[in-house]
């Protein structure tokens, strides 16, 4: 494999909340498992922190768990999300400063490109995998997202 490549593997796995990645090509095969150390580190900090203030931590965390359940809870209901099916970097157009694939209020077809993911140097089409009009775009260009990530919602 290309040092190159594996270079970009090893960023995407550091910067992402993946804890480990594993990839298989003709060449050869490669797994990327980030170190112990860090989450080892974590659970210390965590424990210390919440020690001490308990019930403001207990508050913070349910004042935080409602606000993610409401933004998800608006986008399933009124429409379909078009999801990222890969780690890599959000583009919406195919080049710096040329025409965006999609823009608010668009109509797409089934199929249809509505942008690009960068992945190991690969430019890979996202198609709307159902057809509508694009009614909220999620994702800034040049934005890094996760496997999973909403993209767009089409109504």
């Amino acid at each position: 494999m290309d040092l190159r490549k594996l270079k970009t593997l090893i960023d995407l796995v550091s910067e992402s909340n993946i804890s480990e990645l594993e990839i298989t090509e003709a060449d050869g095969k490669v797994r990327i498992v980030k170190s112990e150390p860090a989450a080892a580190v974590a659970p210390a900090t965590v424990m210390h922190v919440a020690a001490p203030v308990a019930a403001p931590v207990a508050a913070a965390a349910a004042v935080a768990a409602p606000a993610p359940a409401a933004e998800a809870a608006p986008a399933a209901e009124t429409g379909h999300v078009i999801k990222s099916p890969m780690v890599g970097t959000f583009y919406r157009s195919s080049s710096p400063g040329g025409k965006a694939f999609v823009e608010l209020g668009a109509e797409v077809k089934e199929g249809e490109p509505v942008c690009i993911i960068e992945a190991m140097k690969i430019m890979n089409e996202i198609e709307a995998d159902q057809a509508g009009k694009i009614t909220k775009i999620l994702c800034e260009n040049g934005q890094a997202v996760e496997f999973g990530q909403p993209l767009f919602v089409v109504e």
